[in-house]
């Protein structure tokens, strides 16, 4: 039985937002499209992190309302591949170190040329090349989401006194989350009533019934079987991620839990060295590195429970999926991760970088199966409840009505 609700959903439909299928080339060969008004979305690149997939999400599904222009700071990435291939303008404008005036201008005219009426910048430094490209363009309003914060996270004086200028009277910022929110007034200096939140959001639709009978043929494509203990992490393979612990932790759970698999879903620059850990505890035989993956509803479905390791984060979308999914979840205690998982709740929580908690929390919900499920029905009523794509997207839907000029 679905946990939620069709209120959401029709009223987004009713306020522009496309149903399955539809496109705006449906549209204009059936005579209805008028002009689109045109939002950029600005970003350091498009590769597979979850601001990026929520920038792409809110394109794909808002495209019948306003069009979409893509730029990237320095790299195209899978995911901009992707949108290309679906009919979308990705411009890469190949960012040098520093901070480069060239793309500063290069942005300015891209402006100019695409008719951007109102420019989405997600993460702090492409907020940066917008709020300063846009006075070399037609001063239009700017939209900065923050995902997550780098860390350590600290007050930086000539950064504040930056944002004064930078942040303009028809600019609004975004925080993923109250904790993100928190950072962006004390770390920022950015006044209160200036910072508004948006809660990530997912699409539920691939969770609304659980999957049923992949479970097994999903681990066989591992060559692991039912009686494998399978914790499953999915994110970006970044610093920030600290996957390094979790390989360290898996080890503790493999001493206790010889049958436990770890199954590592994700890409990026830190691969390396987390096949070098990998190597050096003589674990390869136990973990899986899957790379980047399309199915991952298909294989949370296939997992025991997720865990992520993170010494930072904004409001995790893997944390989330997990959750809807039915999934109990291990997590580190940073940034806005209580927002998500509730702990003892919904989830099971630990400090960063504590490889023994976070391998004592697994080994009890290994032992546990009463509280596995207690976690995984309150973790799925969560997710539903509270953090709906439907209702991300008509919120940004509405700053862009809000902001955009013709």
């Amino acid at each position: 039985m679905s946990l939620g609700t069709k209120a959401p959903i029709e009223a987004t439909r009713a306020s522009g937002l496309l149903d399955a299928g539809e496109t705006p080339a449906l549209r204009e060969r059936a005579g209805e499209t008028p002009a689109l008004r045109t939002v950029g979305q600005l970003l350091l690149s498009l590769t597979m992190g979850g601001g990026e997939v929520l920038a792409a999400r809110i394109a794909r599904r808002l495209q019948g309302r306003f069009r979409f222009v893509f730029f990237c700071l320095d790299e195209l990435g899978t995911l901009g591949q992707e949108l290309r291939s679906e009919g979308f303008t990705v411009h890469v404008l190949e960012r040098r170190p520093g901070v480069d005036w060239r793309c500063m201008r290069r942005l300015a005219r891209l402006l100019r040329q695409e008719e951007v009426g109102v420019l989405h910048a997600h993460q702090y430094t492409p907020f940066f090349y917008a709020a300063t490209a846009r006075w070399l363009h037609r001063r239009q309003g700017v939209i900065f989401t923050e995902h997550g914060r780098m860390f350590p996270d600290y007050r930086r004086r000539k950064r504040v006194l930056a944002n004064r200028l930078l942040v303009g009277r028809r600019d609004r910022v975004m925080g993923v989350g109250q904790a993100v929110r928190r950072a962006l007034i004390a770390n920022e200096g950015l006044k209160s009533d200036r910072v508004g939140v948006i809660y990530n959001g997912i699409d539920l639709a691939a969770y609304e019934e659980p999957a049923a009978g992949q479970r097994l043929n999903v681990r066989r494509e591992f060559d692991w079987t039912g009686d494998n203990l399978v914790i499953v992490q999915v994110a970006r393979l970044d610093a920030l991620k600290d996957h390094l612990t979790a390989i360290r932790a898996f080890e503790r759970v493999h001493d206790g839990r010889p049958e436990a698999r770890l199954l590592i879903v994700g890409e990026g620059s830190e691969r390396q060295s987390i096949e070098a850990e990998i190597a050096k505890r003589k674990l390869g035989g136990y973990v899986r590195l899957a790379g980047l993956r399309k199915d991952v509803p298909r294989l949370l479905g296939a997992s025991d429970l997720l865990w992520l390791t993170s010494v930072s984060e904004g409001i995790p979308l893997t944390l989330i999926e997990a959750m809807a999914a039915g999934l109990p979840v291990v997590s580190t205690d940073v940034g806005g991760v209580p927002e998500v998982v509730e702990a003892n709740q919904t989830g099971l929580l630990a400090a960063a970088g504590d490889d023994e908690a976070l391998a004592a929390a697994v080994l009890r919900l290994a032992g546990d199966p009463a509280l596995r499920g207690r976690l995984s029905t309150a973790g799925r009523r969560r997710a539903f409840e509270r953090f709906s794509e439907e209702w991300m997207i008509a919120a940004y839907a509405d700053l862009y009505e809000e902001l955009i000029v013709a």
